[in-house]
C-alpha cells in the first residue's frame, strides 16, 4: 500500500484518463468546425456530443459491475482500444452519420477509463491520502482539457479535421501500449467491512443491486449530477459557441476551457483535504458549489448586454470549482459501500453528471435552433444562448431536491446503524462558537 509501484501504476492509469478525456473534449473545441464540415443546424449538432453522453451514462453501471468481476486492468485498456477506434472514424467521416458512430466509440471507450482508475485508487492506496489521491486524479485528468483546447485545437485550425482527430487517435494508441505494460489489478486490502469480489456475472449483478439500494451510493449520484454538469455542458460542447457568439475568438474561448483546469488543480486538493478533516459535512461542501454555480450564471444571463470578461472569468472559476466538487460523489461511495461493491456504487455515482449534461446539452440545443427562428439572429448569437441556458435551473434544481432527500436518508442509516447523529450545519457552527466562548 502507498509504494512506489503504486504511484506508478497510478501515474500511467492516469495518462490514460488524461488521453480519454482529451478524445471526450474534442468535439467542444471543434463544435463550430464540426457545424461547417456536415452543416448541420445546432439541434442536430448538440446530437453528435448528446449521443457519446448517452452511451458514457448508459454504460456506467454494466462497466461498474464488470469492474467488480473482471477488476480494472482490462477495461483500462478496452477503453484505450475504443478511443482509438473511435476518433479514427471522427477524422475520416465525411458526414454526420459516420462521426456519431465514431463518437459512440468514443463515448464507451470513455465510459470505461475513469471509474476503472477510480476502481485501482483503493487497490493500492490506503489511509488519509485517498480522498487527496482522488481528487488529484479528476484533475489531472483534465489536463486533456488543455491539450483539446490549444494543441488540438491549434492542428486542427492548421492542418484540418482529418490530421487533428488522426493524432488524437494516435495518441490513445501510445496510451494503450503504456497501460498494457505498466497497469496492473493492485492487491484487495484487508477490511473489516469487506464483501469478496464476486466470481460470478450473476454475483456481480447482485452486488451491483445492494450498491444501488444504499442511501449513501444514491447520495454520491446527487451529488455528482449537481456538480459536474454545469462544467460538462461548457467544456463538451456549448462553450466554445457561446464565447464565440460573445465575440471573443477560438484562441480566447480556449483560455477560458484553461482557467476551468487550472483552478482545479487549486481546488481539489483544497476538497480533498476538507473531505479527509470534515467528512460528516461532504454534502456541504457540495451544496456550497452549487449555489456559487447558480448564483455566478444567474449575474452572467442577467447581465445587460454581453457580460463583461471579469464575469465570465469567475464563471468559468466556478465551473472549475464544480469538477472537483463532483469528486465527493465517489467519496460518499467509497464510505459508504464495502469494497467488493465499489466498482458498481462509482458506476451508479458517474452516471450523475453525465445523465443531467445529456439532458442539459440537448434542450440546449434544441432552445437555440427555436429562439433563432423567433429572433432572426444566427443560431450563436448571445441572446439566443441568454434564454437556452436557462434550462439550467431546472435540471440541477431537481438534482439539488433529490440530493437533500438521499441526504437525509443517509444521516437517518448513520444514526440506526453506528449512532452517529449529524445535526443540521448551523447547529454544530454554533455548538463550536460557544465551545470557544467558554474555553
Amino acid at each position: 500500500m502507498n509504494s512506489r509501484r503504486a504511484f506508478v501504476v497510478w501515474g500511467v492509469a492516469v495518462l490514460a484518463y488524461v488521453l480519454a478525456v482529451v478524445q471526450r473534449s474534442s468535439l467542444g473545441v471543434s463544435g463550430v468546425d464540426a457545424q461547417d464540415r456536415f452543416a448541420v443546424s445546432a439541434a442536430v449538432l448538440s446530437t453528435l456530443a448528446v449521443v457519446q453522453i448517452a452511451v458514457y451514462a448508459g454504460l456506467q453501471i454494466p462497466v461498474g459491475i464488470a469492474l467488480d468481476r473482471i477488476g480494472p486492468r482490462r477495461l483500462v485498456l478496452l477503453g484505450a482500444l475504443l478511443l482509438v477506434l473511435g476518433q479514427a472514424v471522427v477524422a475520416v467521416s465525411p458526414t454526420i452519420g459516420p462521426a456519431v458512430v465514431g463518437r459512440v466509440l468514443v463515448g464507451a471507450g470513455d465510459a470505461m477509463t475513469f471509474i476503472s482508475v477510480i476502481r485501482l485508487l483503493p487497490m493500492w492506496f490506503s489511509g488519509r491520502i485517498l480522498p487527496q489521491i482522488s481528487q488529484w486524479t479528476g484533475n489531472l485528468g483534465q489536463v486533456g482539457q488543455i491539450a483539446s483546447a490549444f494543441p488540438f485545437a491549434l492542428l486542427l485550425h492548421t492542418a484540418g479535421w482529418t490530421v487533428a482527430f488522426g493524432v488524437a487517435a494516435a495518441a490513445s494508441a501510445v496510451g494503450l501500449v503504456l497501460a498494457f505494460v505498466f497497469v496492473r489489478n493492485g492487491p484487495v486490502p484487508v477490511r473489516t467491512d469487506t464483501i469478496p469480489l464476486p466470481h460470478t456475472w450473476s454475483a456481480a449483478f447482485h452486488t451491483f443491486g445492494h450498491a444501488l439500494r444504499r442511501p449513501g451510493t444514491q447520495l454520491g449520484f446527487w451529488s455528482h449530477y449537481v456538480t459536474q454538469s454545469s462544467g460538462t455542458v461548457f467544456s463538451l460542447l456549448w462553450g466554445v459557441p457561446m464565447l464565440r457568439g460573445l465575440g471573443y475568438s477560438s484562441t480566447e474561448a480556449a483560455g477560458f476551457l484553461t482557467v476551468i483546469v487550472a483552478v482545479g488543480f487549486v481546488a481539489g486538493p483544497l476538497l480533498g483535504v476538507l473531505c479527509a478533516r470534515y467528512p460528516l459535512r461532504r454534502s456541504n461542501l457540495v451544496l456550497g458549489v452549487v449555489v456559487l454555480l447558480g448564483v455566478v450564471w444567474t449575474f452572467v444571463l442577467i447581465w445587460p448586454g454581453h457580460p463583461p470578461t471579469w464575469l465570465l472569468v469567475l464563471l468559468v472559476v466556478a465551473m472549475g470549482i464544480g469538477g472537483p466538487g463532483s469528486l465527493i460523489g465517489f467519496d460518499f461511495a467509497r464510505s459508504f459501500n464495502p469494497m467488493g461493491s465499489l466498482g458498481s456504487a462509482n458506476g451508479v455515482v458517474n452516471v450523475g453528471g453525465f445523465l443531467a449534461a445529456f439532458v442539459m446539452m440537448f434542450l440546449i440545443g434544441v432552445l437555440l435552433d427555436a429562439v433563432a427562428r423567433v429572433t432572426g439572429q444566427t443560431v450563436f448569437a448571445w441572446s439566443n444562448f441568454r434564454a437556452a441556458l436557462t434550462v439550467q435551473y431546472v435540471v440541477v434544481g431537481f438534482g439539488v431536491g433529490m440530493l437533500l432527500h438521499a441526504r437525509r436518508r443517509t444521516r437517518a442509516q448513520m444514526h440506526e446503524q453506528d449512532g452517529i447523529r449529524v445535526a443540521p450545519l448551523w447547529v454544530a457552527l454554533v455548538a463550536r462558537l460557544r465551545k470557544r466562548t467558554v474555553q
